[in-house]
């Protein structure tokens, strides 16, 4: 597929999904608010900006004018289109939802993986400082990275595939400081049934996985944790944790590959809540988009 079929797919695929849906999430200035330069345009071009790696948004609206300026005749200033997309950003969480249920799971397949990452808005030597979207983050701890930062957290359910990336079933933002298990139970998981997970210590909760067996046949395996005083587990312990651990690693390609396409855990240049809401979904849905639907 050329490049210019690849933006118009995504141009049709935005106007499709805004039309039908992501209308009712677009904030209005006014009544009297219908600018030349449409919604869907203005959506279109930030997702495109970013699957051409202009992570910026400063460079995302150059690129357009200088090599899309024919197809955007109607591109405002630099200061509208930013804050356009602003406006916007419940109508891109919104798309980024809608390209994740398109991504299409394979009802076949019943594993399933669990992971995080982090959106640093603040590294550490300015975490306790930050004030940044206040409603989003916060200051937290990265263990795998061994990190203390200011920002939030981007949750994945995703489904195992063969020899290739999961694809992604559920996606959703925590704070930085929040625990993974709370929002696996109340958000990510809700709704879910009949399907195995794979996840790391911190879903290790043995009553809230009974429950999960036992009134919706979601199976949730977990690397064996060592008790209090415990040096090392037993062989066989110590065996099954690093298969599960194995068959875990998938979504940290995941993660990977998203940041390695989308730049997506750099978020320092946000300024507000929906600032990073749209620099976050804006994202995903480029990642989904071209990664699984097209």
């Amino acid at each position: 597929m050329d490049i210019q079929t690849k933006l118009i797919g995504l141009y049709c695929a935005v106007c499709d999904h805004y039309d039908n849906t992501l209308v009712v999430y677009a904030q209005r200035q006014s009544n009297n608010f219908c600018p030349k330069y449409t919604d869907s345009e203005c959506i279109a071009t930030a997702i495109w900006g970013i699957y051409n790696q202009k992570f910026e948004v400063k460079a995302c609206y150059e690129f357009i004018r200088d090599y899309y300026g024919g197809w955007f005749p109607d591109l405002p200033s630099y200061q509208a289109y930013n804050s356009r997309i602003c406006f916007l950003a419940d109508a891109i969480k919104e798309l980024a939802s809608l390209f994740v249920c398109d991504a299409g799971l394979d009802p076949d397949h019943s594993d399933f993986v669990l992971d995080s990452l982090p959106i640093v808005v603040a590294k550490a030597s300015r975490s306790g400082r930050a004030k940044t979207a206040t409603e989003m983050c916060n200051k937290g701890y990265c263990a795998s990275k061994d990190m203390w930062y200011y920002g939030a957290k981007l949750h994945t359910l995703a489904q195992r595939n063969h020899k290739s990336l999961p694809t992604p079933a559920n996606m959703t933002v925590s704070k930085a400081s929040e625990h993974d298990l709370p929002v696996a139970k109340h958000e990510l998981l809700d709704g879910v049934s009949d399907i195995r997970i794979f996840a790391d210590t911190a879903f290790a909760d043995e009553e809230w996985q009974k429950q999960m067996f036992e009134k919706h046949n979601v199976e949730i395996i977990t690397p064996i944790k060592r008790k209090p005083g415990q040096k090392k587990l037993p062989y066989w312990d110590a065996l099954f944790s690093t298969a599960v651990s194995s068959v875990k690693q998938v979504i940290e390609s995941f993660n990977n590959w998203i940041i390695d396409k989308t730049k997506i855990q750099n978020a320092s240049k946000v300024r507000s809540s929906a600032g990073l809401t749209a620099f976050i979904f804006a994202r995903v849905a480029c990642a989904i988009f071209f990664g699984f639907n097209s």
